[in-house]
């Protein structure tokens, strides 16, 4: 059946009627700056009205018939004097003019005496470090006067500092990374530890801009991405540092997020992913949820060397090419993976050669998924086999010619085994869990613009694709939905993006006993009568 289209008003009347609404606000404004003085005299006339009625309530009844005499007497006397009802209205008009005015007190200009205390005292915390003895006219000195050094500033309802503009000499060695990094550390710590600060240096103009980011989003679940194949969420981000939005169900609601998407592919420039972190920061969340992404396209073997059981989900499912736990399965599946690289990259290559396009086995995305590698080091030093990471060179080095992608993810405190290939082809780097500016810049290569706090929730970190900037990182709630402390939410939302179990190729070929038994009934009975 041909598809209807839609009506004119519902197919482009969204923007007509944007329009309308811009309009009709427009002139409602326009509207009330006109009859401003008419809506002000109004207003006093009926506060003139309600005072006489309270007053008339207010007055006994046997002074009323006096009161009425008087008033009577004022209207007669105004009435019999030259040119006194015009001087009475005119009059009345002030009067509902004084009375309908806007009675709310203005917004006071300046800090109060807090605000200023905790602004003189970032400025004399900044005088040791902007401040030099040669400067004639110091812009930072002791008992100085902040407000040439602070152009601009906020604070919030609990009354800390939420924006700030310092401005510092010329002569401060902005450019080096220690100097930016002690000025950042005092100015967190004098505007208050447990938020996260970004800081934007003007070298050109000689001015640092502090704002107070708003904490990341920690309750989206795991849901199906719009999304491109070769392209894979790994978080979300502020909306200042990304473009690019995805449609997203947010509790109850729809909203539109900014993400972090990692492209892969034959022309992806970091092909391979190194995921760091503490315990319990969110590491095997992230390579849960990126393993869900992969099974829409492609092939997952997944090798997970801590042995908990995080990746029984995936068991028996549909793509999921192998789930190993063991050294001696991981030792065979990494062995299986660097043979197939091969062979991809050799049917690839007759291909081209040929003229022909390349084979589609050799298309469909294959990934290798590693939790924790580094806890096979140990056992396999111990079993005088060699480390299962010694089998993921090809697959590292000559993986994006033959859609193969590798996924690494393990602590800080087994950073030191990680092979070679490992630390050298993984160029899209992601940071989970508390960790100090050192860490940073050793796994992402940059420093971030924000200030890390102590304590973060699962899944919070930064990533860093290639030499692109550091964002800041909120991965999406993919619990194991077999553990029984996960939210009932989050578990049904993995549970629908598992693919359906598969039968496995020799169970196919099985039958049972019965079945056995009936089949060779039927042959005997055809047997008998030919």
């Amino acid at each position: 059946m041909a598809r209807r289209p839609l009506p004119r008003i519902l197919s482009n009347g969204t923007a007509q009627i944007a329009r309308s609404r811009e309009l009709a606000r427009t002139a409602a404004d326009s509207a009330t700056d006109v009859l401003h003085p008419l809506i002000t005299i109004t207003k006093g006339l009926r506060r003139l009205a309600s005072a006489g009625r309270r007053r008339w309530a207010e007055t006994p009844k046997d002074k009323r018939g006096p009161l009425l005499f008087l008033v009577a007497s004022v209207i007669l006397v105004v009435a019999l004097v030259p040119y006194g009802p015009l001087l009475a209205a005119i009059t009345l008009m002030a009067a509902a003019a004084w009375q309908g005015r806007d009675r709310t007190p203005p917004a006071p200009e300046g800090p109060d005496e807090s605000q200023t205390q905790r602004l003189q005292s970032l400025y004399e915390a900044l005088v040791p470090y902007f401040s030099a003895a040669e400067d004639p006219a110091p812009l930072f000195a002791h008992g100085g006067d902040w407000e040439k050094a602070f152009p601009a500033y906020e604070f919030d309802g609990a009354g800390r500092v939420s924006h700030l503009v310092v401005r510092y000499p010329a002569y401060f060695t902005d450019g080096e990374a220690e100097s930016r990094a002690r000025i950042e550390q005092l100015l967190t710590a004098k505007s208050g530890r447990g938020r996260e600060y970004h800081f934007a240096w003007d070298e050109e103009g000689n001015q640092l801009t502090i704002g107070v980011l708003a904490p990341l989003p920690t309750d989206i679940a795991a849901q199906r991405f719009v999304t491109a194949p070769g392209e894979t969420v790994l978080g979300f981000t502020d909306p200042t540092q990304v473009l690019r939005t995805l449609p997203l169900t947010h509790g109850e609601e729809q909203s539109d997020v900014p993400p972090v998407v990692w492209r892969t592919g034959i022309r992806s420039t970091e092909p391979n992913l190194l995921v760091m972190g503490q315990p319990g920061s969110g590491t095997t969340t992230l390579l849960r949820s990126i393993a869900l992404q992969a099974l829409q396209y492609g092939d997952v073997l997944i090798v997970e060397g801590g042995g908990t059981g995080e990746y029984a989900c995936l068991t028996g499912r549909d793509g999921v090419l192998a789930v190993e736990c063991g050294l001696a399965g991981a030792l065979a599946s990494l062995e299986w993976a660097s043979h197939e690289t091969e062979r991809r990259l050799i049917a690839a290559n007759r291909a081209r050669q040929s003229g022909q396009p390349a084979p589609d086995d050799t298309r469909r995305p294959l990934w290798i998924i590693l939790d924790r590698p580094s806890a096979f080091a140990h056992v396999a030093t111990a079993d005088g086999r060699k480390d299962p990471q010694c089998l993921l060179q090809v697959p590292l080095r000559h993986g994006r010619a033959a859609n193969v992608t590798v996924v690494v993810a393990d602590q800080f405190d087994s950073a030191d085994t990680l092979s070679d290939a490992v630390r050298q082809h993984t160029r899209a780097r992601v940071v989970l869990g508390p960790a100090t500016t050192a860490q940073l810049e050793a796994v992402l290569g940059a420093p971030p613009h924000t200030t890390p706090i102590a304590q973060v929730p699962p899944g919070r970190g930064y990533a860093r694709l290639g030499n692109g900037p550091v964002h800041r990182l909120q991965v999406p709630a993919t619990p194991d939905p077999y553990d029984d402390a996960t939210n009932d939410a989050h578990r049904q939302a993995v549970l629908a993006l598992l693919p359906p179990h598969t039968t496995p190729v020799d169970a196919e070929g099985t039958l049972p006993t019965e079945a056995l038994h009936a089949e060779a009934a039927v042959e005997a009975a055809v047997a008998e009568t030919s």
